[in-house]
């Protein structure tokens, strides 16, 4: 068995293990279509040609396709463990993820690497890791853990870890900090890749990413931002998830000349969104909707990736490949109705032929991670300044960017309050790692609530308890509701909870089937009617990232404001 065995499969001297014939097949080297059989043998692509097999599959004319990589991704944000999150992508065509356990990571350090790994253990999904950088994502907030160099080395030695994730304390990279450089050092001396996390930062910050070995940068917004990347060597993912959605605003950048330093991410992508609009195959989809040829398409969401982390048995359909491919009808549609993992059919018609079952443990460092404060309505009061304005985060739809401007709040009693007809809710960042106390407050302009409360501790990157509500009784309801369920989201609306949907996992991701998730998920969509919500935009997504300090221009942490662009929290007076 073994290589011997695969060159007298490729060389017809035996029949394959697995043939699949009458098939068109993409080329992604040189963006041809192509005809022939693709033969299979221990899951490894032998022979493109005429070749007979112990199986043969009628591809019956379908275009056959590279399995698609997802180039950047949290699990967690799908708000289910890996092993479920791959029922819910492999039948999208994704047989291969590069994801960052930064979320649990940064609730329960190396435990929830840790569980990570195990639960992707003999899934029909590579989950190949990239291991979290920083954490906490920056000292101007409480995470639940603190994980240095020396906490990630023994990781390093895991197949499945490739390289270090997204560096987005640019500050303690560009100023040289020892523990950063430790960080970088050890990934680089071991050959392993290192992501950027570039938010606003302009084309001289490409200068110190690049010099520290950071290859990519999945945080562009803009056609500026990606060009700056390009120029200074970097691959750009183009992302396009639940929170963040680029990738109509950078396509254009994309031509035959410079396609092969894109790839495409989804980055934070929610349950309800992976089963209704899909992942990758998503992304392929709106990009040709926005004019960009199928076959770059395809290749920036398979060969580019593959390339991109030096996978280099993945990615295309060739000799030597692994046997991850796709049975596509149309290449204008992307309509999936085969997936393939290692030459073995998994999923059919938008299903999976057999769903694997969690295998990760869950002990109580996993289980009860949210220990709040008493939080009462004093806790909440915010006094009325002298000039009576205030500070407040402006929100923009699908996008992880604020805009940090001045309103006068209404006052009541002394006190600061929210007004609907200002469309500007109260929202409170309380921590719930280590018994701190630590309520940061301010206002939320854009979030669109015409009445109740929104709480979840799904709150980027360090997953404190986040709330915004038109009325301070709402918000204490539902934070109050969040720590019985032990984390979690929650709506409620004249101090009665609309709906909920606990995430008991470190207070990230829900320990039912994918099924029970995903109806928690639709309740809590048919629940923002109820509160009068009618944006175009996911709150939910919206509000958790309202709460990361390394994305201007202002956050809010449980220290309070925190503005990106002076790199300093501020007050919430004017």
């Amino acid at each position: 068995m073994g290589l011997t065995e695969r060159i007298h499969v490729a060389n017809k001297q035996k029949p394959a293990d697995v043939v699949i014939k009458n098939g068109k097949i993409v080329n992604v080297f040189s963006l041809e279509i192509e005809t022939g059989d693709v033969a299979i043998s221990e899951g490894k692509i032998v022979g493109i040609g005429q070749y007979e097999g112990k199986e043969e599959v009628d591809a019956d004319g379908k275009y056959i396709v590279p399995g698609l990589i997802d180039g950047h991704v949290h699990i967690e944000s799908s708000m289910v463990s890996p092993s479920h999150f791959a029922n819910v992508v492999v039948p999208h065509g994704v047989t291969t993820v590069v994801t960052d356990p930064h979320e649990i990571a940064n609730v329960t350090g190396d435990k929830g690497i840790e569980f990570m790994l195990q639960d992707s253990e003999g899934i029909p999904l590579d989950a190949l890791f990239m291991l979290p950088s920083c954490v906490p994502a920056t000292p101007f907030e409480n995470s639940g853990a603190v994980l240095t160099a020396e906490d990630l080395t023994p990781f390093y030695h895991h197949e499945r870890v490739l390289g270090l994730a997204e560096v987005m304390d640019f500050p303690s990279t560009a100023s040289a900090e020892k523990g950063m450089i430790n960080k970088i050092t050890d990934a680089r001396t071991r050959g392993k890749f290192i992501d950027g996390h570039g938010a606003g930062l302009g084309e001289h910050a490409m200068n110190i990413y690049g010099t520290a070995g950071i290859t990519t940068d999945h945080e562009c917004t803009t056609v500026e931002e990606a060009r700056d990347r390009l120029k200074k060597g970097l691959y750009v993912l183009i992302r396009e998830g639940s929170g963040a959605k680029d990738l109509e605003a950078l396509i254009p950048l994309v031509t035959e000349k410079n396609a092969r330093r894109f790839l495409f991410c989804t980055d934070d992508k929610h349950l309800d969104e992976l089963i209704e609009k899909g992942s990758i195959d998503d992304n392929v989809r709106l990009a040709i909707k926005n004019g960009l040829d199928p076959m770059l398409a395809i290749q920036l969401a398979t060969l580019n990736a593959a390339e991109c982390y030096g996978l280099k048995t993945k990615g295309a359909i060739a000799p030597g490949y692994e046997g991850d491919l796709l049975l596509v009808d149309d290449l204008h549609s992307f309509s999936i109705t085969e997936v393939y993992k290692n030459g073995k059919q998994v999923a059919k018609d938008g299903r999976m032929i057999s769903a694997k079952e969690s295998n990760g443990r869950k002990d109580d460092s996993l289980l009860n991670t949210v220990h709040l404060p008493n939080v009462t309505k004093e806790s909440l009061n915010i006094s009325v300044s002298n000039s009576r304005k205030a500070h407040a985060i402006k929100l923009i739809p699908n996008s992880l960017v604020t805009e940090k401007i001045v309103v006068e709040p209404d006052v009541q009693e002394g006190a600061f309050i929210a007004s609907v007809d200002k469309n500007l809710m109260k929202m409170a960042v309380i921590e719930r790692h280590h018994h701190t106390g630590n309520i940061g407050l301010g206002f939320i302009q854009g979030l669109g609530f015409q009445s109740g409360s929104i709480a979840l501790t799904v709150a980027h990157d360090s997953h404190n308890l986040v709330t915004a509500g038109t009325n301070d009784e709402d918000m204490l309801k539902a934070i109050k509701e969040v720590k019985s369920m032990k984390g979690g989201l929650v709506l409620v609306k004249d101090g009665e909870v609309v709906t909920s949907l606990s995430l008991t996992i470190a207070g990230l991701m829900s320990n039912r089937t994918v099924e029970e998730a995903y109806q928690g998920l639709k309740q809590l969509d048919e629940g923002l009617e109820k509160l009068g919500f009618t944006g175009d935009f996911n709150p939910f997504s919206a509000l958790s990232f309202m709460c990361l300090p390394v994305i201007p221009e202002l956050k809010l942490t449980d220290l309070g404001y925190f503005d990106g662009n002076e790199g300093k929290h501020i007050s919430i007076q004017a």
